[in-house]
């Protein structure tokens, strides 16, 4: 489990830290806006991940007057955004180890050309001179 998903704090923390009755944090996670882990006993334990996340959701409720209904699209939107921007990085890495690959291959069936940058293949030039006399 990754750090900021270990769980580490009571609600009685979290609600403190915000300013905020731990029945407001119930209330978002009633709403299926935060999934604090359990522990034995039922006590919830909040994440950094779970804080980083109520810190958003108090910032668009408060300071941006957005109701939860709102919040729920905007996170949910930011979700989306977030595994499409994972996929298109893991996207861009297979085809850039794929195209790596077909450079060196491509250089390995002909040795004559070497990779030039971004511009491309080009050929190797002879630098061994003919002997004088002969043209």
């Amino acid at each position: 489990m990754t750090r900021s998903k270990r769980p580490r704090y009571l609600i009685s923390v979290v609600a403190e830290m915000f300013d905020v009755h731990p029945q407001t944090l119930r209330t978002y996670e009633r709403e299926g806006l935060i999934r604090p882990a359990r522990r034995p006993g039922n006590t919830r334990l909040y994440s950094d991940e779970d804080v980083s996340r109520i810190e958003l959701i108090l910032r668009l409720t408060k300071e941006l007057g957005v109701n939860l209904a709102g919040v729920e699209v905007i996170l949910n939107m930011r979700e989306r955004m977030e595994r499409m921007r994972r996929e298109m990085a893991e996207t861009f890495e297979t085809m850039l180890r794929t195209v790596e690959e077909e450079l060196r291959q491509r250089h390995s069936e002909r040795p004559g050309l070497v990779p030039v940058g971004r511009r491309g293949l080009s050929r190797r030039i002879q630098t061994e001179r003919e002997p004088a006399g002969e043209a």
